[in-house]
């Protein structure tokens, strides 16, 4: 994969990085990178419009792969960046950077799969949800 860079991103927004979220090497902790990407995920499927999942469904997190690529450093803000890689019947699949300086600091694969609230199973995604998603779809670089 090639660098990416934030503009081959559709979604990108911004985190302040707190003292708190450092460890003892002066960095911060590989477990709060996991929580930035969170923040990234819910612009998505809970941002300014109406929640993606139907009134009886919810999403769950059925794979994520991280990879870490560079530091991130505390004073300083992260740029979260988020695009939808894929859609399929009942799941979500996103890429994701985190950026510090425009250097992508960690790149992360998240599967979301929409379950039903009550069976707990899989639920496909309506043609709503579909349609929103697909606006938010861009292709990687090079593809």
């Amino acid at each position: 994969m090639t660098s990416p860079t934030p503009d081959d991103f559709p979604i990108r927004g911004f985190d302040t990085i707190r003292y708190a979220d450092t460890d003892r090497q002066g960095h911060v902790n590989n477990a709060v990178f996991a929580t930035f990407l969170e923040t990234g995920r819910v612009a998505i499927l809970y941002g300014t419009h109406e929640p993606l999942a139907d009134p009886d469904g919810e999403f769950v997190i059925a794979n994520l792969s991280l990879e870490f690529r560079a530091e991130l450093r505390w004073p300083g803000t992260v740029e979260i960046a988020t695009r939808i890689a894929s859609i399929g019947r009942a799941s979500i699949q996103l890429e994701q950077c985190l950026f510090q300086d425009d250097t992508c600091a960690a790149f992360a694969q998240t599967v979301i799969v929409q379950i039903d609230s009550g069976t707990r199973r899989s639920k496909p995604l309506s043609d709503r949800a579909r349609t929103r998603l697909a606006s938010l779809q861009r292709s990687a670089p090079g593809e």
